[in-house]
């Protein structure tokens, strides 16, 4: 990558050149691209394989208590004089802000290793062999198999004529497989930076086995039914509750922790951190505008702690910047991305083996938020759904949608799992566990 950072840094140069030129001497520059490709297959067989390569320059001048941002993918010379040209066009358009704040700084960071060079270097032929293998195991189940296989790298840098330089590189790799039946349909899906932190073959073996398990699906009665979510279904619906973990939410009075933080809303058992450097968390450890991430205590046994803050959002409350601010102008100003949910020591298969009666849930999906400040939210089961009786796997459900508080579910959590890296539909990848909770609140038998 060595190539692409000195490229990044001439870019860098000739946009300050270009700013100075128009008489602006305060510029920020955010690079952001890298290469991805796409293996998608369907109905057992692959139907795609797709390949992009793009780099991005963002630019945003400080003039007079102004800011604006523009964006170009052309970085030759006259694509870099354009897109500075047109920022400060925009600029110029816009009223002073007074809470405006100068540039960021040079910071000192710590820079994780995420950068893998046999996830970088994938071939298609690599993804589609893996691909096959788990489309065999699913056929060989007599079901239709459907999914994605992505590798790909990517960087991330930010620089301003204040002498910020920060930099990072980091590749990933994402498998997700649904297996269908005629009546069930089962789903497995993980991301690592180094492709060889999860198995295709094995992740089809999951999806092919919950079709099996929930074939000729049951019809219960909506209720309040013990629950044991997936370490996916735990990060799609506690996921979203993170956004709420700001200062500038906090102070637009569109959080949820509003007179809330310092106060035990969440069991003993519920600590959750903000942690970029945690080995199976990912993304740079710095915010969009080069400030170093934090660690942080959100939730410690169920009490509040503490919340995020973008540079702004700390100038105004006379605290200190956290690192988990987005490129400015935005109107979230900040939210914590590098989710840890401390587990515990009871494996899925134990909580199972634990629960007289109860719903085992492997993901959710289309879920909408019904009321702010309490948390509830609604949404459906899929891929997955099954009713546990007698310490047992008894059977496949038809799936619920469900009206739940996530303020109640994480107080009625009896047992977590260990936590290991989630990846789902509705929200970023976190490391979370599997957790058994009671009372849960499902509404309504879906028609499928």
């Amino acid at each position: 990558m060595r190539d692409k950072r000195l490229e990044i840094e001439t870019i860098f140069d000739q946009a300050v050149d270009a700013a100075r030129a128009q008489g602006v001497t305060e510029i920020e520059a955010i690079f952001a691209g890298g290469d991805q490709a796409l293996t998608r297959f369907a109905n057992n067989a692959i139907h795609q394989n797709v390949a992009e390569r793009d780099l991005q320059l963002s630019v945003r001048p400080l003039i007079d208590g102004r800011a604006a941002r523009a964006t170009t993918n052309r970085l030759d010379r006259d694509g870099v004089r354009d897109v500075v040209a047109q920022a400060i066009s925009l600029t110029s358009l816009i009223e002073p802000d007074p809470d405006l704040l100068p540039l960021a700084g040079k910071t000192e960071y710590e820079c994780p290793k995420r950068f893998s060079l046999a996830t970088a270097s994938t071939t298609p032929d690599e993804r589609a062999q893996a691909v096959a293998e788990a489309i065999r195991v699913v056929e060989e189940a007599g079901q239709v198999a459907a999914g994605t296989y992505s590798t790909g790298t990517t960087v991330f840098s930010v620089m301003n004529s204040r002498g910020a330089t920060v930099s990072h590189d980091e590749t990933m790799a994402r498998f997700s497989i649904t297996a269908m039946a005629r009546d069930s349909s089962g789903w497995a899906k993980a991301s690592a930076c180094d492709r060889a932190g999860f198995h295709p073959l094995e992740l089809a073996q999951t999806a092919a086995r919950k079709a099996a398990l929930s074939r000729s699906p049951r019809v219960l009665p909506p209720g309040r039914y013990t629950v044991i979510l997936e370490p996916a279904a735990v990060l799609d619906l506690v996921g979203q509750m993170f956004g709420d973990f700001s200062a500038t939410a906090i102070r637009d009075g569109r959080s949820f922790l509003n007179d809330r933080i310092g106060g035990k809303i969440f069991g003993d058992n519920i600590t959750i951190h903000d942690d970029v450097l945690n080995p199976l968390q990912s993304g740079p450890p710095f915010d969009g505008e080069g400030v170093p991430r934090r660690r942080l205590t959100l939730v410690d046994h169920g009490v509040v702690r503490e919340i995020a803050y973008c540079r702004q959002a700390a100038a105004l409350a006379g605290a200190s910047p956290t690192g988990h601010g987005f490129p400015l102008p935005n109107e979230v100003g900040e939210a914590p991305v590098n989710i840890v949910m401390n587990g515990g020591d009871t494996s899925l298969e134990q909580m199972v083996a634990s629960t007289e009666r109860g719903i085992l849930v492997t993901r959710l999906w289309y879920i909408r938020e019904v009321d702010p400040y309490e948390k509830i939210f609604t949404g459906m089961t899929r891929d997955g759904t099954f009713l546990v009786e007698g310490g047992e796997v008894a059977a496949g459900v038809r799936n619920y949608r469900f009206n739940q508080s996530l303020i109640e579910l994480l107080k009625n959590v009896v047992a977590l799992s260990p936590a290991t890296r989630a990846s789902g539909e509705e929200a970023l990848d976190m490391v979370v566990p599997a957790l058994k909770a009671t009372d849960f609140n499902f509404t309504e038998v879906t028609r499928f």
